[in-house]
Parts: structure tokens; C-alpha cells; sequence
């Protein structure tokens, strides 16, 4: 497939650039900032519309100038560019740019006949993540179903996106999945990082003591290029595993006590829910920490 990929320049979407390539995809990469990758890239600002159907609708190399046919068509658009996280700027920034990106990067697929939007939404939509203090969910696991209503601009601006893929989707018919990541963790972040979590497994409370692997997020990514007819859909992504080295009992008792535990759970079951992206597109996550720290 060809693929206009926005953000690929960032954490997330290197990793999910360099997978969807391994796959066979052709990714044009469209972003503030060059990648570094081996890929077409257009730098482009995302908040501008014209840009974006600009961008969506020109040749992005010159290679692409040789068959004498055209500018060639996109299959999909992956949305990942975004402002990553509250405190970077100021809250109504955040919330200005990932919404309005958002809105042009969609608009601009739809009228162009693309048939394809897959964007990043996230797991701070369901509150815990940006939280004053500490904010429990109102159940274990949480899945797709558990409200969001959260108190940051950044989780604003990722439910406002939500809405803008629903409400594109009932207009246009287009395939529109939302991928709630879970905190993405890159390969070689496990041994810097994951040693602590050992030691104090509340410095993952705010991530619902999950994470996904940037490589397997890629996975996920390309299993929802390959899975048509859907409609509009949302889909929590995450490792099937606890991203500490308690067992799921002992987060309940020292962390969830009065939360409802909607099932039972294996011992190191991931607390962000991940069957439907599994029973719906395939997703099979392969990584996990415990590769690297035993």
C-alpha cells in the first residue's frame, strides 16, 4: 500500500515507519522536522489545510516521475503527528494543534477519496494518565468501553479527535480507526528504564501499569491497513503484559482496592485491555520486557 504517514519523524512513528516498510508499504512521511529515515518525506505544516491537501495530492519524490502516469494515489493516511503530551507548551496549544491537525489531516483523506484514516489517539483519554493526584479507573481491565472524560487539554484534544473520526466516518463511509496507545517504549528503553519500575511499581500507576513496544505498535499499525470494511472504530494498544514485576493480585491490592475487577486475570495480565484489537484486526503482540530483563 501507499501510505501518508504524518509524524513518522517522531518516537512512535520511526519505529512504525521502518515496520510498515518491512511489510512491503510505501510510506511518505509528512512532518515538521526530517526523520533521518530512508523514506520520502514532505515537511509540512499539518495545521495548515492547504498544505495537507497539498501534500496529500502531489508527487513526494522524484522517482515517482518516471512512469509518466501521474501523481500517484494514496491507500491510506496514518495520523501520528501530534504535540505528544501536556507541559511541552502552553494547555491551549496542545489542544489547538492535535485538534485542528487532526481535523485538516482527515478532511483532506476524505475529499480526496482516500479510503483509509487510521490516527493515534491515546490512553490518557480514559483520565488516570494527566490526573490532579491520583485517579482510579472506574474498572480493571479497562477496555474501549470504560468512559473518558478526561481533565487535560492534551486528553481534550484526543477525545475531540475521536469525535471528528466518528462524525467523518458517518458522512463519508470511510474506514476511521482510533489506536488508544498505551505509553510506547522503544527497544533499548527496557534496560534503561524498566530496572526502576522493578523497583517501585507506582511510577507506572499513571499508565495503567502497561506499555506498548514501539515495534509491535507498528504491527498494529499494519494490521489495520490490511483489515477493511470496519467503519469507525476504536482500538486500545498495548502489550499483553504488566510493565511490572508484581503479579496482577498484587497491583489490585496495592494500587486498585474497591476498583471492580471485571475478570479474572492471569499473573502478569496487562490491566489495558487489548482483546478487541486482537479479535477484530489480528493483533498479535510478539515483544515484551522480560526478553531483555529475565
Amino acid at each position: 500500500m501507499r501510505v501518508f504517514f504524518t509524524g513518522g519523524s517522531g518516537k512512535a512513528g520511526r519505529h512504525a515507519i521502518t515496520y510498515l516498510q518491512a511489510q512491503g508499504h510505501t510510506v511518505v512521511n509528512a512532518d515538521r522536522v526530517p526523520s533521518g529515515l530512508d523514506v520520502s518525506e514532505l515537511l509540512i505544516d499539518l495545521c495548515d489545510s492547504g498544505q495537507v491537501i497539498g501534500a496529500m495530492s502531489q508527487y513526494a519524490d522524484f522517482h515517482e516521475l518516471d512512469p509518466g502516469t501521474g501523481v500517484p494515489k494514496y491507500d491510506a493516511v496514518v495520523h501520528f503527528a501530534a504535540v505528544p503530551r501536556v507541559m511541552i507548551g502552553t494547555d491551549g496549544e496542545c489542544f489547538r494543534q492535535n485538534t485542528l491537525s487532526t481535523y485538516n489531516v482527515i478532511e483532506a483523506a476524505v475529499k480526496l477519496g482516500i479510503p483509509k484514516v487510521i490516527f493515534a489517539s491515546s490512553e490518557t483519554t480514559y483520565a488516570v494518565c494527566f490526573a490532579d493526584g491520583e485517579l482510579k479507573p472506574e474498572y480493571v481491565p479497562i477496555d474501549e468501553d470504560h468512559p473518558t472524560v478526561p481533565h487535560d487539554s492534551y486528553a481534550m484534544s484526543k477525545v475531540c479527535n475521536e469525535v471528528t473520526g466518528r462524525s467523518f466516518q458517518a458522512r463519508t463511509g470511510s474506514d476511521i480507526y482510533a489506536l488508544r496507545i498505551n505509553n510506547v517504549i522503544e527497544p533499548h528503553e527496557y534496560a534503561e528504564q524498566f530496572p526502576a519500575y522493578m523497583d517501585d511499581p507506582a511510577l507506572r500507576r499513571r499508565n495503567i501499569f502497561a506499555y506498548i513496544d514501539a515495534r509491535d505498535l507498528g504491527h498494529m499499525v499494519d494490521c489495520c491497513l490490511k483489515t477493511d470494511g470496519l467503519g469507525y472504530e476504536v482500538f486500545n494498544v498495548s502489550n499483553d503484559d504488566l510493565s511490572v514485576g508484581i503479579t496482577s493480585d498484587e497491583v489490585i491490592e496495592r494500587f486498585y482496592q474497591g476498583v471492580p475487577v471485571m475478570r479474572d486475570m492471569r499473573p502478569d495480565e496487562t490491566f489495558y485491555a487489548n482483546d478487541k484489537a486482537k479479535r477484530m484486526v489480528g493483533f498479535a503482540p510478539k515483544h515484551s520486557w522480560r526478553e531483555v530483563l529475565g
